[in-house]
């Protein structure tokens, strides 16, 4: 199974990171408040950063790393991966999209 660490920037541009097994399922929670309380009170914009795991531990770990990060360690971060980023959330995207179309 696949686990994705994310980062999502809130419209206040601030920085929730968090893990899960389904992406775009749990942005979507996130976005209708029922993610986690900091993305309630932090309404969610975008995903900033996507990071894949194929391990939970070492999807556990890095998060705890990251959240340790200054905020300007973690645009860094999401600077480094903007690209990877976006293919993930591209083909996230479209394999959702595909199987719903079948």
């Amino acid at each position: 199974m696949k686990y994705y660490l994310y980062i999502i920037e809130t419209i206040k541009n601030t920085l929730y990171c968090g893990i899960t097994n389904n992406l775009l399922k749990r942005f979507v929670a996130h976005k209708k408040g029922r993610g986690a309380k900091y993305t309630k009170a932090n309404k969610p914009k975008k995903i900033a950063l996507v990071l894949i795991f194929e391990d939970k531990s070492k999807a556990l770990k890095e998060e705890y790393r990251i959240k340790h990060l200054t905020k300007e360690k973690k645009l860094s971060l999401i600077e480094e991966n903007r690209i990877n980023t976006i293919k993930i959330l591209k083909n996230e995207y479209f394999t959702i999209k595909s199987s719903k179309c079948q």
